[in-house]
C-alpha cells in the first residue's frame, strides 16, 4: 500500500481555480480549508438545513442561492 502525504500533491495544479466541496459532514473544516497563499476559491454545497447546514455557518461560511434548481425526471 502507498501513503501519500502532502509532499506528494502538486498544489500549483489547482491554484487561482474554483474548488467546490461537496457536503461539510465531518472533514468539511479541513477540506475547505485553503492552504496558504494558493488563492483557490472555495465553494461549499450543502441542502439548506441539512445534517451540517449550521456547523458550516458557525464556521464562517456564507449563504448563496444555487443557480441549480431540483427537477423531476421525465421517463
Amino acid at each position: 500500500m502507498k501513503i501519500y502525504y502532502d509532499k506528494d500533491a502538486d498544489l500549483s495544479l489547482i491554484k487561482g481555480k474554483k474548488v467546490a466541496i461537496v457536503g461539510y459532514g465531518s472533514q468539511g473544516h479541513a477540506h475547505s480549508a485553503q492552504p496558504e497563499g494558493l488563492r483557490v476559491k472555495v465553494t461549499v454545497a450543502l441542502r439548506k438545513g441539512g445534517a451540517s447546514w449550521s456547523k458550516a455557518a458557525n464556521a464562517g461560511w456564507k449563504s448563496k442561492r444555487s443557480p441549480m434548481r431540483s427537477r423531476t425526471p421525465t421517463s
